[in-house]
C-alpha cells in the first residue's frame, strides 16, 4: 500500500515538473515573440524617418498600413500570456516576468503608434514643403537616439542586464534636449506662414520620437523589476536616478 502512494506521488512529481518545464517554453516562446516586436518597430521607424528626409509621401502611407503588424504581435503575446496563466499558475519570478512582458508590450505597441503619428504628418506639408535644414538635422539625430534606444531596451531585457537599462537614461536626455531645440527654432522660424505651418508640424514629429524614448526607457525600468523584484522609475533628464517630483508616488506593496 505505502509503494502504491509512493509511486503515485513520483507520477505527480514528474508530471508537476513536466508541467513547468512546459510552462517555461512557453514562457519563452512569448517573451522572444515580444521583443521581436521591437525589430517590427525599428523596421517602422527605419521607413518613417526615411520618409521623413525624403518627403516621401508614399513610404509615409506604407507605414500607415503596416502598423497591423505591430498591433497583431501585441494581440498575439497578451492573448498567449492570459491563455498560459489560464492552464498553470506562474510562481514569484516567472510572475514578475508575465507582468513585464504585459507592460512592454504595450510599450511596443505605442511606440508602433507613434511611428504612425510621424507619417501621418508627412502627407499635411505636402511633396515639396520648405523645409529648415537645421530642424530636420535635428530630427534626423532624435531618430538615431531612438532606434538606438528601442535596440538597447531588446537587449537589456533578454539579458537581464539592469545596467544597460538603466543608461537608456543617459540617450534619452539628448533626446529631450533636442526635443525642446527643435521646438525653439520652430519659434524663431519666421513670418512665412507655410514654413511655420511645416515647422509645427515638425514639432509634433519631434514629440512622437520624445515618446519612442520614453517607452524605451519604460521597458528598462521592467527589466530592472523582473531583475529585483522592485518597480522604480528611472530618472528623467533633469532630476538624479530615482528623483522625479513629478513621478506618481508609488503605491506598490514592495517585491513579489
Amino acid at each position: 500500500m505505502a509503494s502504491s502512494a509512493g509511486s503515485g506521488a513520483s507520477v505527480r512529481t514528474a508530471s508537476g515538473a513536466q508541467g513547468r518545464a512546459h510552462f517555461q517554453a512557453q514562457l519563452q516562446e512569448l517573451e522572444d515573440k515580444a521583443l521581436n516586436g521591437l525589430e517590427l518597430v525599428v523596421e517602422q521607424l527605419d521607413r518613417v524617418l526615411e520618409s521623413l528626409h525624403h518627403q516621401d509621401v508614399e513610404l509615409a502611407q506604407m507605414v500607415i498600413a503596416d502598423d497591423d503588424r505591430v498591433d497583431g504581435r501585441y494581440l498575439e503575446v497578451h492573448q498567449g500570456i492570459l491563455s498560459l496563466l489560464a492552464l498553470q499558475a506562474p510562481v514569484a519570478g516567472d510572475l514578475r516576468l508575465v507582468a513585464a512582458l504585459l507592460h512592454t508590450i504595450k510599450h511596443i505597441e505605442r511606440m508602433g503608434d507613434q511611428c504612425v503619428n510621424i507619417a501621418k504628418m508627412i502627407p499635411l506639408s505636402g511633396y515639396e514643403p520648405p523645409v529648415h535644414g537645421e530642424m530636420l538635422e535635428a530630427l534626423a539625430k532624435m531618430g538615431a537616439l531612438a532606434r538606438s534606444e528601442v535596440l538597447q531596451s531588446k537587449a537589456a531585457f533578454a539579458a537581464r542586464d539592469v545596467g544597460l537599462a538603466e543608461d537608456l537614461v543617459r540617450q534619452d536626455r539628448e533626446i529631450n534636449r533636442l526635443n525642446r531645440e527643435i521646438f525653439r527654432l520652430a519659434i524663431e522660424i519666421g513670418d512665412d506662414q507655410d514654413t511655420r505651418e511645416w515647422a509645427m508640424h515638425m514639432t509634433l514629429v519631434a514629440r512622437a520620437l520624445e515618446r519612442i524614448g520614453d517607452n524605451a526607457v519604460d521597458i528598462g525600468e521592467q527589466v530592472a523589476f523582473v531583475v529585483t523584484g522592485l518597480f522604480r522609475e528611472f530618472s528623467d533628464s533633469s532630476h538624479p536616478l530615482g528623483a522625479r517630483p513629478d513621478a506618481a508616488p508609488d503605491t506598490s506593496p514592495g517585491t513579489f
